[in-house]
């Protein structure tokens, strides 16, 4: 006879664990724990069956996986938490007792911890770790633009910059980007990273107040994490693309400044000043890149294979999207810009040399201007103002919006439409893809029609395909009789949500309709009113 299991012995009872077991178990203090479970990634679950994790009982408790808890068990990490927690101890007598010679050495000899392990267990793959900087990148630009306030250190903002910096050299030089948005949130980008997609949005330059209802140290935990996950990232991109990490400019390279001088960041440049590694922060710059030996060898050429149809159309294909990709990078490869200093200049410069442009604005604004104003070969200038005190004939001045929504739509658009004074176009998210039934606006409409024409001339090839017939209202009430009960219900429902979402159409085409008549009559007036 085998040995009898006890109720509560085996299955959901020891599955998991209850938050106040795990800190009896780890020797932690509520704060510590929660900071560790971030650091390696471990959160609370919500098991299946509550009674029986919890013996009968539905009192509301946090849950964790018994597994997870073993695994923080050996985490070297507590060993450092131990040991900070008897600094701190050591560290409060030395002051409280006046002994100022030994609080200094304690400070000197501060214990420290490195995450580098901890970034290599949670992403054993570089890929691995481009798929996590959709929630990485937002984190590092938004400390980036926050004011040293608090519990946010001049260090850690200067470091946050540091890494944005490095992040937007690097798309700058694989033109890498493919969307821009402005929303009210934020500036939305997209760039395709090693064949991997990553959004991120970035707050505009304004003087942000950091709320009081905001935990920031569990965001400093989050941000600890994705600062050193970023740093390995750039080291990794910058090597992929032959370009030298810490990035210098060429002409300018000299040694890195040591970490501890006062007002230098780690990596060898301040964003802030305005020497030559200064000049880094405002993106105006190449950067040097490593100088590789050509070994000479010779590369067998590859015999032409013979491939089917459905291969040869594959190749087509891709050749076409290459080329289109290709025209997309170079989209203000000719063209020269000067940005007034009114208008978004980090946005805007990484978005020109993005697309290959080149750009510069007023020296008494920022540093890392490279041209003038008055500078002849100037093709275009932004200005986001109605009037302008002087203007030069031979550029186009357009406002802002215009780069945006040429990137959008992957091509250059009239600038008479984004003139000074001129009422803007909508801005429509390119993020957003219409299915059928959706509502789209009159200038949506109109941009798939243009590219449908497009498609058609490039595809002159005969649509000899049968269209499907739609069937009339008695077919489909005929076909729904005969369906089954349950698929009869089913084709129901979907029916009744086609005519919300139809309804729901209707009603935005009558506000948009609403509006566009308000608008055209204030412009009527207005016209009546001018002498």
């Amino acid at each position: 006879m085998g040995k009898r299991t006890k109720k509560g012995e085996s299955g959901a009872a020891v599955n998991y664990v209850p938050r106040n077991r795990a800190l009896k178990k780890l020797q932690l203090s509520l704060a510590d724990f929660r900071r560790l479970c971030i650091l390696k990634g471990v959160y609370p679950v919500e098991p299946r069956h509550k009674k029986k994790v919890n013996h009968g009982s539905t009192a509301s408790r946090t849950y964790y996986f018994a597994k997870d808890i073993l695994f923080l068990s050996h985490e070297p990490l507590l060993e450092k938490f131990r040991e900070f927690k008897v600094f701190v101890k050591k560290l409060t007598r030395a002051i409280h007792k006046g002994e100022i010679h030994s609080a200094d050495k304690l400070v000197e000899n501060k214990p420290v911890y490195t995450l580098d392990h901890v970034i290599k267990e949670r992403y054993p793959s570089f890929v691995d770790a481009l798929r996590e900087l959709d929630d990485a990148l937002p984190m590092v630009f938004l400390f980036a633009h926050l004011p040293q306030h608090g519990q946010i250190s001049a260090k850690i903002a200067r470091q946050c910059k540091r890494l944005s910096v490095e992040f937007l050299h690097y798309v700058i030089e694989a033109r890498a980007l493919r969307k821009v948005f402005l929303s009210v949130k934020g500036i939305y980008y997209q760039a395709e990273v090693n064949r991997e997609t990553i959004t991120w949005i970035t707050p505009y330059q304004f003087c942000h107040e950091v709320p009081s209802d905001v935990d920031m140290r569990v965001m400093l935990t989050f941000l600890e994490v994705y600062a050193t996950m970023l740093g390995f990232i750039n080291y990794q991109l910058y090597n992929s693309i032959n370009l030298r990490y810490p990035p210098l400019i060429p002409g300018m390279m000299q040694a890195p400044l040591p970490a501890s001088l006062p007002g230098k960041s780690v990596g060898g440049y301040d964003p802030a000043s305005d020497d030559g590694e200064g000049l880094l922060a405002s993106l105006g710059y190449s950067l040097a890149r490593v100088v590789q030996d050509d070994q000479g060898e010779g590369l067998e050429e590859e015999l032409p294979l013979e491939l089917t149809a459905e291969e040869e159309e594959r190749k087509r294909k891709d050749e076409e999207e290459e080329r289109k990709l290709t025209e997309l990078k170079q989209l203000f490869s000719q063209l020269k810009f000067f940005l007034a200093r009114e208008v978004p200049r980090e946005a805007l410069v990484f978005v020109i040399r993005s697309f290959g442009g080149c750009v510069s604005w007023d020296s008494c604004d920022a540093p890392g201007a490279t041209f003038i104003e008055q500078d002849d070969t100037v093709t275009h200038q932004v200005v986001d103002r109605p009037s302008q005190h002087h203007i030069i004939l031979s550029r186009d001045y357009v406002q802002p919006q215009w780069l945006f929504d040429c990137v959008n739509q992957r091509t250059l658009l009239p600038v008479a439409d984004y003139a000074p004074g001129v009422a803007l176009p909508s801005h429509l998210s390119p993020f957003v893809e219409e299915k059928e039934g959706d509502y789209v606006p009159p200038e949506r409409d109109m941009q798939l029609s243009q590219l449908a024409e497009s498609v058609a001339k490039e595809d002159e090839e005969g649509t000899a395909d049968v269209a499907l017939e739609e069937m009339s209202k008695e077919e489909k009430k005929l076909a729904a009789s005969v369906l089954p009960r349950k698929r009869r219900q089913l084709y129901e429902r979907i029916v009744r949500a086609q005519r919300k979402k139809a309804s729901e159409v209707r009603k935005l085409k009558r506000k948009r309709t609403t509006f566009d008549e308000a608008k055209e009559k204030l412009k009527k007036q207005k016209l009546t009113l001018q002498p």
